[in-house]
C-alpha cells in the first residue's frame, strides 16, 4: 500500500534522524578513541609546556606570547630555543639557522608519511604543520579504524596534541603572571634550566636508542671549543652557537663521511 505524502515525509525525516544520530554517535566514538590514543601526550605536553610558559614571562615577555607562539610556531624544543635566543640578544640569522637545524628532521618525518596522508583531503596541510615528534610517533603507530575517514581521524589526533601544547604554555604563562602580580616570582627558581633538562633527556634517549656516542661527543667538544675561543677573545660571544654548529657539521663529515661513502659503494656493488 502506497504511503500518502504526509506519511512519506515522516518516514524520510525519521530515516534522516536515525542516520544523523548514528553519525553523531560514531563521531563521539572516534573522538574518544583519538583522545585515548593521545592521553600520554597530554601529560607529557603539560609537563613540558608549563615550564615554557613560565620561562616566557620570566624572560620579560607578556603572558599572551606563549599561546601565540604555540598556535603559530608549534615547534616544542624550537620554541624553547627561540625564547632563550631572543632573551640572549642573538641575531635573526643565527636564530633562523638554529631553528632550521633543530627542526630539519621534520622533513624526513613528512617523507615517511606521504602514503598515510594521501587520502586525508583538507586535513593534509594541518597534518603537515602539526607534525611534532610525539604526533609523528602516534600517527605512525596508529591504524585508522575501518569506519573512520583518514583525514578527520588523524587530524583529530594531531589537533588534540596541539591543544595540549597550547594549554600547557598558557597555564605556565598565566601562573607566572599571577605570581608576579603578588610578588612571589622570586620563589620560582631554575626555570631557565628547563630547556637544558629537556635536551639532556632527549640526548639520553637518542643515545639509548642509537647506541652511538660519537655525534653527541662531537657536539660537546665543538661547543666547548667555541666557548673557549670566545673566552680568549678570538670569537665574539654572539657567534658561539653559529661557530659550534659549523664546527660540528664539519667534524661529522670528517668522521662519518668516509664511512658513509664506503657503505654506499658496498651497496652499489651488491646491487650489481
Amino acid at each position: 500500500m502506497a504511503k500518502n505524502p504526509y506519511q512519506q515525509k515522516n518516514y524520510i525525516e525519521k530515516k534522516r534522524h536515525v542516520k544523523y544520530n548514528h553519525a553523531g554517535k560514531m563521531n563521539q566514538y572516534l573522538f574518544r578513541q583519538a583522545f585515548k590514543i593521545t592521553t600520554p601526550v597530554l601529560f607529557g605536553y603539560l609537563a613540558i609546556g608549563i615550564p615554557f610558559g613560565l620561562m616566557i614571562v620570566n624572560a620579560g615577555y607578556p603572558w599572551w606570547i606563549a599561546p601565540i607562539m604555540s598556535v603559530t610556531m608549534y615547534a616544542g624544543a624550537g620554541q624553547y630555543i627561540a625564547a632563550g635566543l631572543f632573551a640572549a640578544g642573538m641575531s635573526i640569522p643565527q636564530i633562523l639557522i638554529a631553528e632550521l637545524l633543530v627542526n630539519i628532521r621534520h622533513i624526513v618525518y613528512g617523507l615517511s608519511l606521504i602514503t598515510k596522508f594521501k587520502n586525508t583531503g583538507k586535513w593534509k596541510p594541518y597534518l603537515i604543520f602539526a607534525l611534532t615528534d610525539e604526533t609523528y610517533a602516534l600517527l605512525t603507530g596508529t591504524e585508522v579504524p575501518k569506519e573512520a575517514e583518514p583525514g578527520p581521524f588523524l587530524g583529530t589526533i594531531a589537533l588534540l596534541d596541539h591543544i595540549y601544547w597550547i594549554l600547557g604554555g598558557l597555564i605556565g604563562a598565566v601562573a607566572y603572571q599571577i605570581l608576579k602580580h603578588y610578588k612571589l616570582e622570586q620563589y620560582i627558581t631554575g626555570i631557565d634550566f628547563a630547556l637544558t633538562s629537556l635536551f639532556v633527556v632527549i640526548l639520553l634517549e637518542q643515545i639509548k636508542k642509537s647506541k652511538d656516542i660519537v655525534p653527541p661527543l662531537i657536539g660537546i667538544l665543538t661547543c666547548a671549543g667555541a666557548i673557549l675561543l670566545s673566552k680568549i677573545g678570538i670569537l665574539p660571544s654572539t657567534n658561539i652557537m653559529l661557530v659550534a654548529v659549523l664546527f660540528g657539521i664539519a667534524a661529522i663529515v670528517l668522521v662519518r663521511g668516509r664511512h658513509l661513502f664506503m657503505k654506499k659503494e658496498e651497496n652499489t656493488e651488491e646491487e650489481k
